[in-house]
């Protein structure tokens, strides 16, 4: 794909517009009362929550609406929830009834989806699929018992409303008290923001799916690749890449040439901070709270011990690194010094970051790292196993492609290994057609790879393998049946999709009421996709089919076969989707009825 190709397209002076990234801290004062009143709020610090205001209690009245912000130095509208960004952190009790009144000022039809939360499926959230929104002028109420405990969010599942800051925290508190014990309590949510009109940026990528991504292959990346594998290698590499129209730099479809990132709706430069004495045990509960990017975070000189994952609590495991993709959460325990330290949150294309600062006292900042340099894309993330390649491992629907002998002869070139015993699939018939652009035949199933861009970093990066829940999974029945899907696409037509069918081709998955069901989830693409069932648990399996950890939302990167089971307890109909918003709009999504 050449930019050549789309001549209306004007990209802006990418240099001027990193300028402006992180100019503003989150709500700039223009000397409007809206203005100071969000700044005021998100710079709030107290001992239970570091960013914006806290609801506690049964009874909560939300109020959405447009609201003027601030983030570029360039004043916007934004959705906010009682006029701030993020919206305010939801403080639940296990066992307890919630009643949320929603009121909707907005010209357009609402809705909020309380991500990973247990409820009659009516309560979920999604429009056309749980109920039919909130219209304009109207509140609607929701109404469900808390059936669990732990860190989760909402977020509205109308249209592109949560790419313009709908969305918020919720904290459950166990019925029997805590278990993790800590002196502060934080919510870092992580998101990202653009002054462009969401449409106009699905648009762009329909036009040309790599409008957004500045980094190229560059001539001298070819000459380093001569010097590390030779010519002919080299020559093959690149022959490869672009017999297939592919980019082995395609990490995110939107950078931060437009996007701006946050944390707790604070820039960069306005440098969220969160205060604690020597000594303290200081809770941070991570929330991906992004539209579209994968963060991977780290706190320089200090470790974190992760306690929860997706609200669920696990096996204690200290790691310096955590990629965090789309929806999902992390709790981790950090016992700070007699210091500063950074939060630094950087993208997956690395094009960007946010970083926020613990500190015994306000004011004081620690050096902010680097972003790493962005890692290309393997021949195991394009193909999956490498064993099985004398037989092919991935099949392209384009008019000329690679020959599999220069690929096979690049597999120790890959960064990743022929460990794994491959795991032939079955395509099906709906895949043979313009919605699918390659299909992977051997995929990789190990858990313990951190994705692109962690591998060999020198630090202990968290993976899937290393979560186990606490107390374990607690039904052991053995799969009903099984399912497999596969997460297809095409990035010529920017479309995307299960089995090759977008949502609006597709009929229903259905799951016989109280049955134990297999899912298996293949990602025929070059994209990691942050996979979210909605009113059931996922309860991932190990490669060996043993029982991992339970989670809401599952990444499944390249060219991965991912399985996990689930109980089909919950009668009624429900979402299943890509959590990266522009995915789930161009078709990776279905729906799931229970009966």
């Amino acid at each position: 794909m050449k930019r050549a190709t789309y001549p209306a397209l004007v990209l802006p002076d990418q240099p001027r517009r990193k300028f402006l990234q992180g100019l503003a801290a989150g709500g700039i004062a223009l000397g409007l009362a809206p203005w100071s009143n969000l700044l005021a709020a998100s710079q709030t610090g107290t001992k239970s929550s570091g960013a914006t205001q806290v609801l506690s209690g049964t009874e909560f009245d939300l109020t959405i609406a447009k609201t003027p912000v601030n983030f570029t130095g360039k004043p916007r509208m934004g959705i906010t929830i009682n006029g701030i960004i993020p919206g305010p952190i939801l403080r639940w009790r296990e066992g307890e009834t919630v009643t949320i009144r929603v009121k909707n000022e907005l010209q357009e039809s609402t809705s909020i989806h309380w991500h990973g939360i247990l409820l009659p499926y009516q309560m979920d959230g999604v429009p056309g699929v749980s109920f039919d929104g909130i219209p304009p002028g109207t509140t609607f109420t929701y109404q469900f018992k808390v059936q669990q405990s732990g860190t989760y969010w909402y977020h509205s599942h109308s249209g592109f409303q949560e790419q313009e800051g709908m969305y918020g925290a919720i904290i459950i508190e166990p019925a029997a008290g805590d278990a993790i014990v800590a002196e502060r309590d934080y919510v870092i949510a992580l998101s990202d923001w653009t002054d462009e009109v969401p449409e106009h940026v699905l648009k762009k990528l329909k036009m040309q799916s790599d409008y957004y991504n500045f980094n190229q292959p560059t001539a001298m990346d070819f000459f380093k690749d001569v010097s590390q594998q030779g010519w002919s290698a080299a020559v093959a590499k690149r022959r490869m890449w672009n017999e297939m129209r592919m980019n082995p730099t395609d990490l995110a479809d939107i950078s931060s040439y437009t996007y701006t990132y946050l944390m707790n709706g604070i820039t960069p430069a306005g440098n969220w901070t969160g205060l604690f004495k020597p000594g303290e045990r200081v809770r941070l509960r991570l929330i991906n709270s992004s539209a579209m990017t994968f963060f991977d975070v780290r706190i320089p000189g200090l470790k974190m011990t992760v306690v929860q994952a997706d609200g669920q609590n696990v096996e204690p495991v200290t790691v310096d690194e955590i990629r965090l993709g789309v929806a999902e959460t992390y709790d981790v325990l950090v016992t700070p010094g007699d210091d500063a330290y950074t939060i630094f949150a950087q993208s997956m294309d690395r094009t960007g970051y946010v970083r926020g600062t613990l500190a015994r006292q306000a004011g004081l900042t620690a050096p902010v790292p680097a972003p790493d340099k962005p890692e290309p894309l393997t021949m195991g993330d394009m193909m999956g196993s490498m064993d099985g390649m004398d037989h092919g491992s991935m099949a392209m629907d384009h008019s000329s492609h690679a020959g599999m002998s220069d690929m096979a002869g690049m597999a120790g070139m890959s960064g990743m290994t022929a460990v794994e015993k491959p795991v032939p699939v079955r395509h099906a018939k709906t895949e043979y057609g313009p919605s699918v652009d390659m299909r992977v035949d051997t995929p990789r199933t190990s858990l313990d790879d951190p994705g692109i861009g962690l591998r060999d970093n020198g630090r202990r990066v968290l993976t899937y393998a290393d979560l186990k829940s606490l107390p374990g999974i607690m039904d052991t029945r053995d799969a009903d049946q099984e399912i497999e899907l596969h997460l297809t696409g095409n990035m010529e037509r920017y479309t995307w999709s299960f089995d090759g069918l977008e949502f609006g081709k597709s009929t229903p998955v259905h799951l016989p009421y109280g049955k134990r069901i297999r899912v298996v989830l293949v990602n025929d693409t070059m994209m990691s996709h942050p996979m979210h069932l909605h009113g059931l648990w996922s309860d991932l399996e190990s490669p060996e089919g043993g029982a991992q950890v339970r989670k809401h939302t599952i990444i499944v990167q390249p060219a991965q076969r991912v399985s996990f089971l689930v109980t089909a307890d919950a009668l009624g109909r429900w979402a299943w989707h890509c959590h990266l918003l522009f995915h789930m709009d161009a078709g990776m999504f279905r729906e799931v009825v229970v009966a």
